[in-house]
Order: C-alpha cells, then sequence, then structure tokens
C-alpha cells in the first residue's frame, strides 16, 4: 500500500472536520445488518465444502463465487441507487468474519473487491456509470503502490506498470490502481486511478503457504489511457475529499478512505480466529493429554487455561473491531470527515486486532498438540492463513502504534511512515 512522509493535516489532530449530515438516523446507520450477515452464515457449510479446491486452483472456486454473488455480497458497500446494498462497514465486516469461518482466502477475496469497489463510488459520477451503468454487478480489485509509467496527455494519462498481489483480480471487471503523476515542481503526485480489466493481463505470481485461494496475482498494464475523470490524488482521498457528487445524501460517501482501506482486512482475520475456536471446542475436549494421566483434555487446568485464554483474546479482536466501525460509521452518518487522532486509533486497533488473533491462535495449535501441524489437518490450513493475512504492510501492529503514540503526545514532524 503506498504512503507518504507528510499527509494533509486536518484543522486540529483531535477534532472531526463537519460536513453536511445525510438524512440518515444515526442509532440505526451504525448498527449491523443482521439479515445481510446471516446470508453469509448460510454460505459457510458450501465455502467450507470447496475450501480446498479454492486452495488448489489458487481462486475462489466458481461454484462459490456464483453463491457469494446472487446473495448480494459483492455489492455490499455499492449505492442502493446502483441496486447495491449500500449497507455500513460494520454489516461489511461481520458478513466477511462469516465467510472468514468458512475459507480464508475467499473472506479476503470477497473484503477486498467489496472494498475496491466501494472505492469506484467515490469517483465522478461521469466514472461510477462507466463502471456500474451497464453492469450493475460489477467487481473491482485495487493496489495503491504506483505503476511505472503515468505519462501526461490530452485529457488524461497513458499508463503502464506491474500491479502485484492484486487479490480478487480474476473476478474484477475494473481496478483501482496506484499512479505517481508527474507535477509542475518536477515531482509526482500520488494518485489512484480506474482502469478496466479489458487493459490489462494478470500474471501468475501469487505462489505461497497461506491464503493460496486469494487469487492476489500481479496485473500488467501497457500504455493505457486513463482519463482524468477516473483519477483522484491520494491527498483528496485521504481527506475524504472525493469526486462523488452524492456526499450530502450517502453515508458511505463520508467515510474516510485509508481507515477503510486498513480496517477492511480484519474481517478474515476474525473469521479464522472463530473457525479455529469452533474446531478447538469441538475436537479437544476429549482428546487425550499425551504423557499425562489425563485421559480428556476438558479435565486438564492446562488445556483449560488455554482455551479460555484464546477465547478472550478473539473476543477482545471482535470488540475493537465493532468501536472502530461505529467511529467510521459514525463519522460518516454525522456528515464529518475523521480527526487525524480517529483516524490513528483504527489504524492502531486494526493491529491490536491481527496481534490478538495471532495470539489465539499460538495458544490453540499448541493445545491441541503437534498433530494440529500436520499437512491434512484443517487447523494447519487456517493457521497458515492467518499467517499470511497478518503480514499485509497495513496491518503491521508497531507502525500502527507509533502513528497513534505520536498523535496522543503531539510529536514533531507529522506522521512518518503511515499514511492516515
Amino acid at each position: 500500500m503506498l504512503t507518504t512522509a507528510k499527509p494533509p493535516v486536518a484543522p486540529s489532530a483531535s477534532t472531526p472536520v463537519p460536513r453536511k449530515q445525510p438524512a440518515v438516523n444515526l442509532e440505526d446507520w451504525v448498527r449491523p445488518n443482521r439479515e445481510i450477515v446471516d446470508r453469509a452464515t448460510r454460505l459457510v457449510p458450501l465455502i467450507r465444502e470447496h475450501a480446498a479446491k479454492t486452495s488448489e486452483d489458487r481462486q475462489v472456486a466458481p461454484v462459490v463465487m456464483k453463491a457469494i454473488e446472487e446473495a448480494g455480497l459483492f455489492k455490499l458497500l455499492v449505492p442502493k441507487r446502483y441496486g447495491g446494498l449500500g449497507t455500513n462497514l460494520r454489516t461489511m465486516l461481520e458478513t466477511v468474519a462469516e465467510v472468514g469461518r468458512g475459507d480464508g482466502s475467499t473472506s479476503w477475496a470477497v473484503a477486498l473487491l467489496n472494498v475496491c469497489t466501494w472505492f469506484a463510488t467515490t469517483y465522478s459520477q461521469r466514472a461510477q456509470d462507466e463502471v456500474f451503468g451497464d453492469n450493475p454487478n460489477a467487481k473491482c480489485c485495487g493496489i495503491f503502490t504506483p505503476g511505472t509509467k503515468a505519462e501526461r496527455v490530452e485529457g488524461g494519462y497513458m499508463v503502464s506498470g506491474r500491479w502485484a498481489y492484486a487479490s480478487g483480480s480474476f473476478a474484477a471487471d475494473w481496478g483501482t490502481l496506484g499512479m505517481l503523476l508527474p507535477n509542475a515542481e518536477g515531482g509526482f503526485t500520488p494518485a489512484l486511478g480506474l482502469i478496466p480489466a479489458s487493459a490489462w493481463t494478470i500474471e501468475d505470481t501469487w505462489f505461497v503457504t497461506g491464503m493460496k485461494g486469494s487469487g492476489s496475482n500481479t496485473i500488467v498494464v501497457v500504455d493505457h489511457f486513463v482519463p482524468d475523470h477516473r483519477i483522484q490524488t491520494f491527498a483528496d482521498l485521504m481527506e475524504a475529499k472525493f469526486a462523488t457528487p452524492h456526499q450530502d445524501t450517502e453515508p458511505l460517501a463520508n467515510m474516510v478512505f485509508v481507515p477503510v482501506a486498513a480496517l477492511v482486512l480484519v474481517g478474515a482475520q476474525l473469521g479464522l480466529g472463530r473457525a479455529m475456536m469452533d474446531l478447538t471446542l469441538e475436537r479437544l475436549p476429549n482428546k487425550p493429554v499425551a504423557y499425562t494421566t489425563y485421559a480428556q483434555s476438558r479435565n486438564s487446568p492446562t488445556h483449560q487455561l488455554a482455551v479460555a485464554s484464546a477465547d478472550i483474546k478473539i473476543d477482545l479482536a471482535y470488540l475493537l473491531m465493532q468501536r472502530a466501525c461505529a467511529d467510521i460509521d459514525g463519522a460518516a452518518a454525522r456528515g464529518e470527515v475523521m480527526s487525524l487522532r480517529q483516524r490513528g486509533r483504527v489504524r492502531n486497533d486494526t493491529g491490536h486486532i491481527f496481534a490478538l488473533i495471532k495470539e489465539a491462535f499460538d495458544i490453540l495449535m499448541t493445545a491441541n498438540g503437534a498433530g494440529a501441524f500436520a499437512e491434512p489437518n484443517i487447523m494447519n490450513k487456517l493457521w497458515r492463513d492467518s499467517e499470511i493475512a497478518g503480514r499485509h504492510a497495513y496491518v503491521t501492529t508497531e507502525v500502527g502504534k507509533e502513528a497513534y503514540g505520536r498523535l496522543l503526545l503531539g510529536a514533531d514532524g507529522g506522521i512518518p511512515l503511515v499514511a492516515l
């Protein structure tokens, strides 16, 4: 993900920037939509059934993609004016977490396709119509890191580049891809351009030990024209100065870009943690404890303490997600741009969610014994998926701590290393 040493600074690090408030009921808006989440819950058995094929094929099984599409779960953050569900971030993350109980790779692809499709809804009306007008089921993938060329031509830019780790690119109709636009000062302005799938090829590069089915391959574009109306600068995106004309009426059009882009990554991790706990509670109670007199682990204090410790870590991770969503959804419904301190806390919470789930996995893998690491054991797959998900640059715990700590203490020099 693209970072910048000098992000735009809000008028106050601790005070949100007010805007016109969309006509929604705040209390209703911030609640999760359980009917939508339940759609994902009902798909968990199917997703689990095809999880092995998803990993083997290194992209989500077609029958699973079809079922998710038919349930509307690729349109969670698409406005209702385009036939989307237009739901809030809390509902999206609860939904993605449920998918994650079935399979981590599928959940990751669902998360990234949803959030990148939301990115597309922040563009100009003309660009949105080009994406969704003829195809209300359009899906977008996205990568923030810039391509190799963005040459100014009349009406836009001629763009080339390679964008690695494009999760869900196998199913995407468009991509929101990073660009460096040459500016008048002789430098470059980071931006995000909308590019159709017809303009790219996919290079098969995603060979990893976990999250095998996320389809996070490399997009390759050669000399494609991107018009100005399909480009937004990161400076504007970071402050929710979107090109969409709907910020007065749609809360989703007011969500601050980077906190959303970071927090969506926790959904799969939360689902994996729940899946691991479910399996442990199913398998561990009657398992003998080797080299002890305990014939059943349920009577072993060591194992009792282990599962209690892991469960509270998973619960704490869920609670942090819910608070972060309340911050983002609440500000969007009030028509506010979140303060830097609020954004810093979301970034910090994001890293801690991953840390808590990782700690829970470590405890549960040990409690379940060496057999949990056997290749045929589903716990091994869950653990590998979680470990790979936890290496995304946006969830690095120490970076989130640094950013938030600098804001809390009023450190000199802004926020190095991280965009908020």
